[in-house]
């Protein structure tokens, strides 16, 4: 007997190996292995018995590792796909949809422990409005007759979403059926869960996502692979949960940026969930407020694999908040006590502190001072592993790397001309939080962001403060900007509106419209109306007049032309190859001639652009030089680009990377 394993290597075929006689009774699809490979043992993974090889020379298993099956038939074709779709190795992709422990060959885990949490409130459905119902039924009958389905939930913020999910959970648990619902940041899953607990009991939910500790993760994994838990919620990863009988996929907010995984395998979990949909029959629902371009795109088409469901009016008559767009050029002239807040904004926080309601800030950039250069001789102050700006944290009272995490002294010297004439400039949520303590000292200030929240634990611990109204003021970036409901915000306050709108990238705009629709829906969610105020530098730009609006239509019309007039996404599919060495005449060489092979090999109808510098040229001390192809579908990629990258060699000191769609 012979066994064909994927091991977790950047390669696209799988390895025969014997079967000694001795493991002959306990070899399984599914189980993990301990192989030779040259001169190391590595791990792999069955994915098929035979009795026959077609190479000559096999070597022998050395030792099977598992009683059972750790990975089912289902996730084995699943974790193939992927790996095909996004030109990863398939045992690359086993490896990342098991918990940390598996992947390192361990078998047991610390006994699951009861993470001192208050048992959820119980809760009952509720009575659902009309357009809730209407959008409900099409979604209760695809999981009752059992043949599947995708919907895109398009709902404004406020409007019920949520709702739609736990009954439509409830059809599936009455089948005896299992649910993945996937949130797109750790600091949702608190309130996800409570909701989630509430509504079905603790026992039958788990939780999935990086934040957890690695026996924790490992425990909630066996829950759900044994049955225990039919409701799981989770991040990203979380798509390839081990259920059995799965009836129901939620992607809430599918619109996220972060359900796009940035390493190997570079999958999207939407597009994993609707594959994973199809092979289970199950029922897919992707929700969202401002849906991706191309996910509506699919929606209106004639004929739709994905079916449009909208929920145009919030829950209980909420009207939608007023939204105030400040022209920082005008309000300049006419500055408040402070550089950070405009007079609009500074009134309306002042009225939120007196009369005992709730405000969020939002700036989707971290640290204090975004910027420091010399005055002197304008010198900025760089990473030298990246050659991005370094942004000062106040906190630490050092200069931080945004793109490779590392942390250099904040000298009060420059660092090129020796002067003592540094200067700090930009915003960061760190500087809004203190400006805020300066502005009103009165207030109880509390910042969100991933410096904020890097102990375990602490994303709940600062949401449940601002529930119990400990907090008056909360400041965070984007974290803070969707799935929050907290009844007393009243007022919400976008620090800077071109942030996200200024990056080089054709989704600049959709991001922008995303983000300030989405924080704009945390104001006006209990009985008192809800304020927005925008400040900005570029209040005509479409995307803003369209969040100010809430009009999602309005957006999508501005920019599904500009799409279409540049064949960008949805009218086209995009692939990047990126070259990566220590040298920066290497990687441009060996963009170089990626470029030119892929123009030889590929068809016309397979565009190439580049080679260029990547947006971030150089990242801890590679240089990254990059080449897009773009193609009328993902079948052209997939039908032609293996055959290249095979041909394909990186020279000594270079490295490839393959990311399809990125973002």
């Amino acid at each position: 007997m012979f066994a064909e394993v994927a091991l977790d290597l950047p390669v696209r075929g799988c390895f025969h190996y014997e079967i000694p006689v001795s493991l002959a009774g306990s070899a399984a699809v599914g189980k993990r292995v301990r192989v030779p490979f040259g001169p190391r043992k590595l791990q792999g993974y069955i994915v098929a018995l035979s009795a026959t090889s077609p190479v000559s020379k096999t070597k022998p298993i050395d030792s099977i590792i598992d009683e059972n099956p750790i990975i089912n038939e289902e996730l084995l074709a699943l974790t193939r796909w992927v790996a095909e779709t996004y030109q990863a190795g398939w045992g690359e992709t086993i490896a990342a949809a098991l918990p940390g422990l598996l992947r390192r060959g361990k078998k047991e885990g610390k006994p699951r422990s009861q993470p001192d949490e208050e048992p959820a409130v119980p809760t009952h459905p509720m009575t659902l409005t009309a357009e809730q119902k209407t959008a409900f039924e099409p979604i209760r009958d695809s999981i009752r007759s059992g043949t599947g389905g995708a919907f895109l939930l398009h709902g404004v913020t406020a409007s019920g979403k949520t709702e739609v999910y736990l009954q439509a959970i409830d059809e599936v648990l009455a089948k005896k059926q299992s649910s993945i619902v996937l949130v797109p940041e750790i600091s949702l899953t608190p309130q996800a869960i409570e909701r989630f607990q509430g509504r079905f009991g603790a026992e039958a939910v788990a939780l999935l996502h990086s934040g957890m500790l690695d026996t924790q993760r490992y425990q909630e994994w066996r829950r759900i692979q044994s049955g225990e838990a039919r409701v799981i919620i989770g991040a990203r990863s979380a798509i390839f949960a081990p259920v059995e009988n799965l009836g129901l996929i939620v992607i809430d907010e599918e619109h996220e940026p972060s359900y796009k995984q940035d390493d190997v395998p570079r999958y999207h979990a939407r597009e994993v969930a609707l594959r994973r949909g199809q092979i289970n029959r199950a029922t897919v629902i992707l929700g969202s407020a401002t849906p991706a371009l191309e996910t509506y795109y699919a929606a209106i088409q004639p004929n739709p694999a994905i079916q449009l469901l909208e929920l145009t009016e919030r829950v209980e008559e909420l009207a939608l908040p007023e939204v105030q767009v400040v022209d920082m050029k005008s309000d300049f002239a006419h500055q408040s006590r402070s550089r950070i807040f405009s007079r609009p904004l500074e009134d309306a926080l002042a009225q939120v502190l007196a009369t005992g309601q709730q405000a969020i800030l939002f700036l989707n950039r971290r640290g204090f001072s975004t910027f420091v250069h010399c005055r002197q001789c304008g010198a900025a102050a760089r990473c030298p592993s990246c050659q991005t700006a370094l942004t000062y944290h106040m906190a630490e009272k050092k200069l931080l790397c945004h793109s490779c995490h590392t942390t250099h002294d904040a000298g009060i010297a420059c660092a090129e001309c020796k002067g003592p004439y540094i200067k700090f400039q930009g915003t960061g949520t760190e500087r809004v939080e203190s400006e805020l303590a300066r502005v009103f000292p009165q207030a109880r200030v509390a910042r969100m962001d991933t410096d904020a929240t890097k102990l375990r634990g602490t994303h709940a611990k600062i949401l449940n403060e601002f529930k119990a109204h400990k907090i008056d003021l909360l400041v965070g970036t984007q974290m803070i900007a969707k799935g929050l409901d907290f009844p007393k915000v009243t007022v919400v306050g976008v620090i800077s509106a071109d942030t996200a709108l200024n990056l080089p990238d054709f989704r600049a705009a959709e991001r922008t419209f995303c983000l300030m629709t989405q924080v704009a829906g945390r104001a006006g969610r209990g009985k008192l109306p809800g304020r927005v105020v925008v400040q900005t530098y570029a209040p005509h730009h479409y995307a803003i007049q369209a969040a100010k609006q809430h009009d999602y239509a309005a957006f999508y019309k501005q920019e599904i032309a500009i799409r279409r007039q540049l064949k960008l996404p949805p009218f086209t599919r995009l692939v990047e190859l990126t070259a990566r060495s220590m040298q920066e005449t290497s990687a441009s060489a060996w963009a170089s001639q990626l470029a030119d092979q892929c123009r030889r090999s590929l068809p016309p109808e397979i565009e190439v652009l580049g080679p260029a510098p990547a947006p971030i040229p150089k990242l801890r001390r590679q240089y990254r030089w990059h080449v897009i192809l773009k193609a009328p579908s993902i079948d052209w990629h997939l039908k032609h680009l293996p055959a290249v990258l095979e041909k394909i060699r990186p020279p000594k000191g270079c490295r490839l990377a393959v990311d399809v769609d990125p973002l």
